[in-house]
């Protein structure tokens, strides 16, 4: 039953929040003073609502964005407007799946947000950390996710740098660097917690490094704080099969097809209950 179950299972390192989608206008920009009113050949609205326009414009248009964020650049008002046209940009290129070219206009990017704003900084250099990692290239993507982690610290968002810590785990296991990993998720779980993904992260890291009683406590307290997610319950289950304990097994994925019956973790769920039955 267990070498049935082991050979279904692949490392779960959690979603890649660069990827996929744009982002909304970060919180700690939202709300700031507006700016009066752009050259008309530039853009129909205010300049506080450049980064906005041009997120939205990425998500749809995203050569348009490139046009738009450009056009932008050439022609700010301060250090901020600088670093949110380089955030357009390098989502745009993201779009494109020039994934090279955003890196680098997002660590730019990051690099010229005002240092009152650190919160923002750290999440151009996770963006630019994404980048990396969709572009293959784990090792360098790791670097960008410490910078993040060390801007989120300054700006005393703990929350924020625990989700760092956890991207830069990600990029450590992607590297084959696990044990740096484990020592990065533990920093996770400092910084938040009642981090879930970070206890569940954990659980998953310690459960392939074999290390059983640990991913044990780890999925605990991760079904402590959050017990309706069915990623954690489908570790929970997975990492009570390997530990021989197959009724617990066959409750936990019972628990995911309950919570989330539509979920890819409620069809992983029904091909382990399978495996148990055999």
């Amino acid at each position: 039953m267990i070498t049935s179950i082991l050979a279904l299972l692949v490392m779960q390192v959690g979603p890649n929040p660069a990827m996929g989608a744009i982002p909304d206008v970060p919180e700690e920009l939202r709300d700031r003073p507006t700016r009066e009113q752009a050259d008309a050949q530039a853009a129909p609205s205010p300049r506080s609502d450049y980064l906005s326009q041009c997120l939205s414009l990425a998500n749809s248009e995203p050569e348009d964005a490139l046009d738009f964020a450009q056009s932008w650049r050439v022609q700010v008002e301060s250090d901020l407007e600088l670093a949110q046209s380089a955030h357009c940009l390098g989502l745009a290129m993201v779009r494109l799946e020039r994934f090279a070219e955003a890196r680098e206009v997002l660590e730019v990017a990051s690099a010229e947000a005002p240092e009152e704003l650190p919160a923002y900084r750290a999440r151009l250099a996770a963006m630019a950390g994404n980048a990396a990692l969709a572009d293959g290239k784990p090792a360098t993507a790791e670097p960008l996710f410490a910078q993040a982690v060390a801007h989120a610290t300054a700006a005393a968002d703990g929350a924020l740098a625990a989700g760092l810590h956890v991207d830069r785990a990600r990029a450590l296991v992607a590297a084959e660097r696990p044990e740096e990993a484990v020592e990065v998720l533990a920093a996770a779980r400092v910084a938040d917690p009642t981090s879930a993904r970070a206890w569940l992260l954990s659980a998953t890291l310690s459960r392939r490094l074999d290390r059983l009683g640990e991913a044990q406590e780890q999925i605990e307290r991760a079904a402590g704080i959050d017990p309706r997610d069915p990623a954690i319950g489908l570790e929970a289950g997975v990492i009570a099969a390997l530990s021989g304990r197959g009724e617990d097994a066959r409750r936990s994925f019972e628990s995911v097809l309950l919570v989330a019956p539509d979920s890819d973790e409620a069809n992983r769920a029904r091909a382990y209950l399978e495996q148990l039955a055999q």
